[in-house]
């Protein structure tokens, strides 16, 4: 086989494992860079391949819960990090828990042993010129490498921290304690505003002062910008200072009284279908319970169910609206693909996901095949069109949830009346269904078996 048909690796996390696992799977040989352990992050314990470092839960196996429904798409698609979750899975419930030191075992041995992929435990710190690339280098992405990504993609494109506010589902909104309008009447209403009394306010600051905070990891100093401060700091720094930044009431009036509230929480639509709404400026380091007891005591989000929390941690990722393609490409360098989180979404099981699709349309690439697309019915194409269809001006990284999927096929007055759990397993038929019909006619599959079938045998590009 020519070497021009070769795919290079950069991160050997799980997206970079899966990506090379679905290409190798294919016939098409890869170099799977991986710096560790020559060179470990902050992170970091071990050289092991796909090593989870915060968490050794990949969350809910419910299909009636986004999360468990992409697994177990992936598990369709024959995802390696799947095949080793559900190796090493332990007691959690409800939920996937793997042994961390078993799961990456597993994985490790599987892509060393794959005679079509060459692990190379070294840093790279500059994209290769030639030749297709899937960059998955994670959150920790490296300053050197960063620097030359930001060749393709833009210098303002890229960001180093996330600083991440709540999102709240619309319909867990209490439509009628909040109001629609801009400032000063401008636009077209754009915003949701839930109106605080003086009372309200203090409450809600008593209660945000004495919110229990995640800690700062050793890696993850507390670089604060003006312009983007946690809300319990802006809190801290005076009882008025929200209500003079992202709390201010001034040239809101809210409807039902004609007069300016005290205070203004507004929320922000995320999506165009408008599903899911932002709290704006409420980005923090509270701990998720005290994020659920202190933000329901905003009018109306008294019963807010939350599709993403708030946070603040070291994440590098890129504006995927801006760069990336629905195929995961570099728009200026379509021979370059980006996977896991730095494609823009959250969580370990998001970022196989993104690297198990990097991983099949540079197969295609390299076979001179049509790239693909995943219905957005189905959890990853829902993943793909959230990252390259949001707002720009206010893109951030996320996990898969029910908001960022279409709605069910039927009248809206009916649609409500479901139970949500009924409405979700409505959903979830749906995205499977899809699926199985988007593999059958892109014959997604097809070089995966061909490949199994001939044991490792080189196939023929």
């Amino acid at each position: 086989m020519s070497k021009d048909f070769l795919v290079t690796i950069i991160g050997g996390g799980l997206a970079g494992s899966e990506a090379a696992w679905q290409l190798a799977c294919r016939g098409v040989p890869v170099k799977l860079y991986e710096m560790r352990p020559k060179k470990l992050t902050p992170a970091h314990k071990t050289g092991k391949l796909a090593e989870l470092v915060c968490s050794n839960s990949l969350r809910s196996k419910e299909i009636t819960s986004a999360v468990g429904l992409l697994k177990e798409e992936l598990r369709r698609l024959w995802s390696l990090i799947m095949e080793a979750a559900l190796a090493s899975e332990v007691p959690a419930g409800k939920a996937l828990a793997v042994d961390r030191e078993l799961f990456a075992s597993y994985i490790t041995e599987k892509i060393s042993a794959h005679p079509l992929i060459e692990i190379i435990n070294e840093e790279v710190t500059v994209i290769p010129e030639e030749g297709i690339v899937i960059i998955a280098t994670g959150p920790l992405t490296s300053d050197s490498l960063a620097k030359d990504l930001k060749r393709y993609t833009g210098e303002e494109f890229f960001h180093f921290y996330d600083a991440i506010a709540p999102i709240v589902y619309a319909d867990s909104i209490n439509w009628d304690k909040v109001f629609k309008a801009d400032r000063y009447s401008e636009g077209e209403g754009a915003y949701v505003n839930c109106p605080m009394t003086k009372e309200e306010y203090e409450r809600f600051i008593d209660a945000l002062l004495l919110a229990e905070k995640v800690p700062f990891k050793e890696f993850e100093k507390p670089k604060y910008f003006e312009g983007c401060l946690p809300i319990e700091v802006m809190a801290e720094r005076g009882r008025d200072t929200l209500r003079f930044g992202p709390m201010k009431p001034v040239g809101l009036k809210d409807p039902r009284t004609g007069k300016e509230p005290y205070a203004v929480v507004q929320l922000r639509a995320e999506n165009k279908e408008g599903t899911l709404y932002n709290l704006v400026g409420f980005q923090t380091k509270l701990k998720y319970k005290e994020q659920e007891k202190v933000f329901r005591m905003i009018p109306g989000l008294e019963q807010a169910e939350f599709a993403r929390f708030g946070s603040i941690h070291r994440n590098s990722f890129v504006c995927a609206p801006k760069v990336l393609t629905k195929t995961l490409q570099l728009k200026k360098e379509p021979r370059i693909f980006l996977a896991g989180q730095l494609s823009g979404v959250e969580g370990y099981v998001e970022s196989t996901a993104m690297g198990l699709l990097a991983g099949l349309n540079a197969s295609r690439l390299a076979r001179q095949e049509k790239l693909v697309v995943p219905p957005r019915t189905t959890a990853h194409g829902a993943l793909v069109h959230y990252i390259t269809e949001a707002d720009p001006k206010h893109f951030q990284p996320m996990n898969i949830n029910w908001g960022l999927f279409p709605p069910l096929d039927m009248p809206v007055k009916k649609r409500k009346k479901l139970p949500k759990r009924e409405r979700y397993r409505l959903m979830a038929e749906r995205a499977l269904k899809d699926l199985a019909k988007w593999i059958e006619e892109e014959n997604i599959l097809a070089n995966f078996k061909r490949f199994q079938e001939k044991n490792y045998e080189l196939s023929s590009l």
